[in-house]
């Protein structure tokens, strides 16, 4: 399939930048640039902002009901086209072509959760102190928003914030990854094809400070979503707060994995496995710190390595490829770097801990055991397909290492006594838990994380709000 270069949405139209500056787009399974993406410059953001201004001010005075229509629609069109889209994806991230296909798949009910739920904005009607007056607590839409979303799920993503904007009234201007444009310009075509407004959803690629610099201080921007890592979040958030503008932050993890001595070591092994090796590993809720009893350390650790050494690896277009490569070389270096400082420092490789090939950057699935607490993988998130095993033998000791980083955001259980089920819930400082189930962020839950990976949810109604004023109203009769 041609893999085609993408452009700039600005005011319901696929556009250049004024410049006519383009980046390369490059294939991690090649190295081979596949295409070109459009590089915006402050023209170019200055146009945007001024048709978000005006697509907010024709969404707004859209019914829910209405707006629920032209977002159903646009979800058909997703599910229709999920197959080309994944074929775009996987050329420009890598995943299996599986993997691409579910999340394209997956918006279309990120879009139909979010109509529903937009018809859901309710206000309410508050009792007087006195008779003769009427209150009124209304909801109405926050305004233009700025969204940043990265490549590892580059539908995903963008699509959580896309879809409750809408849902709740607001117009969005997306700064959607350079290294992965297409699938993103995709999607919006499908909200474009459904009869969107001009103006209402504007996608822009470019310098990253750049545009977040000039977005997030510009007086038309009410609100800022941003899905990246801890360092550049803060950066983000403080600029926001500069300019009083709300924020909602999806920030790195660094996610627990505790397996009790009362597991079923085959559950564990298949679902945190399954999760593990996503995307390469590539995910902000990936499991990466396993904490397992030392009772069933040895077993849990061989049957991984057995598990990821099974695993293909290859072009995500190929037929029965699991596990396609790394976004970019920084990654491979990053992979090495992990696997020398956990083995100088007295863990051992079972599985993996090298490069595949010397073409597309393909790093082997790898499993580390008895591994320091020192460990460069054990204090930094690794993003990649790397799991690090280290044993305990009580579970408020799991809790306290579980909770020592700053990060907060997944965190997994495999547990067969409701007793350490209850307190794993309790005590984990995590904003999503998944116990005996590999993860599963359905959009009506939330998604979110707490200390260091963010504040505010991207899923379940608690997304909405972050995209609603709430006013107070109150009408004496006379």
């Amino acid at each position: 399939m041609t893999y085609p270069n993408t452009q700039l949405m600005i005011g319901g139209q696929w556009q250049d930048a004024a410049d006519g500056r383009t980046l390369a787009v490059v294939n991690p399974a090649t190295g081979s640039e596949i295409g070109r993406v459009a590089h915006a410059g402050i023209a170019d953001l200055d146009r945007a902002l001024e048709a978000a201004q005006k697509g907010f001010e024709a969404w707004r005075d859209v019914s829910a009901a209405e707006r629920s229509k032209t977002m159903r629609r646009a979800a058909a069109l997703m599910r229709e086209r999920a197959g080309e889209i994944a074929k775009i994806l996987t050329q420009e991230q890598g995943k299996p072509l599986a993997e691409a296909k579910v999340e394209a798949m997956a918006s279309a009910d990120i879009i139909e959760w979010a109509a529903e739920e937009g018809l859901r904005v309710y206000g309410r009607i508050v009792q007087s102190r006195n008779l003769a007056v009427r209150q009124m607590v209304l909801k109405d839409p926050v305004g233009p928003v700025a969204a940043f979303t990265p490549w590892n799920f580059p539908i995903n993503q963008a699509v959580r914030k896309i879809a409750v904007a809408l849902a709740t009234g607001c117009s969005i201007i997306v700064k959607a990854p350079e290294e992965t444009p297409a699938a993103p310009a995709a999607l919006v075509q499908a909200f474009i094809d459904a009869g969107l407004p001009p103006g209402v959803v504007g996608l822009v690629f470019g310098n990253p400070a750049e545009i977040s610099e000039y977005l997030i201080a510009h007086p038309i921007i009410r609100k800022i979503t941003f899905t990246g890592s801890t360092p550049v979040g803060k950066q983000l958030a403080a600029l926001a707060g500069k300019h009083m503008k709300r924020v909602t932050m999806e920030l790195g993890g660094h996610a627990p994995v505790i397996v009790a001595e009362d597991a079923d070591v085959t559950l564990a092994v298949k679902a945190a496995g399954g999760a593990k090796f996503r995307n390469a590993g590539q995910v902000c809720i990936s499991p990466t710190r396993f904490l397992v009893h030392e009772s069933l350390r040895n077993d849990f650790a061989a049957a991984l390595a057995k598990y990821a050494q099974g695993l293909k690896v290859g072009e995500g277009n190929s037929e029965g490829v699991q596990m396609g490569p790394l976004a970019n070389s920084r990654r491979l270096t990053a992979m090495a770097d992990f696997a020398r400082d956990a083995v100088e420092r007295g863990a051992s490789i079972v599985a993996g801990g090298e490069r595949i090939g010397e073409v597309g950057n393909f790093y082997a699935p790898t499993i580390l055991n008895d591994v320091p607490l020192d460990a460069k993988v054990f204090n930094e998130e690794p993003f990649g397909p790397m799991a690090a095993i280290r044993p305990f033998n009580t579970m408020e000791e799991a809790i306290a290492e579980a909770n020592r980083l700053p990060f907060g955001l997944a965190g997994y259980a495999f547990t067969s006594s409701l007793k350490n089920a209850h307190l794993l819930s309790q005590r984990l400082e995590v904003g999503m838990l998944w116990i005996n189930q590999p993860a599963a962020p359905w959009p009506e839950m939330p998604f979110g994380g707490i200390k260091d990976s963010g504040y505010g949810s991207e899923g379940g109604p608690e997304a909405l709000e972050a995209y609603l004023n709430t006013r107070s109203i109150s009408i004496m009769n006379v």
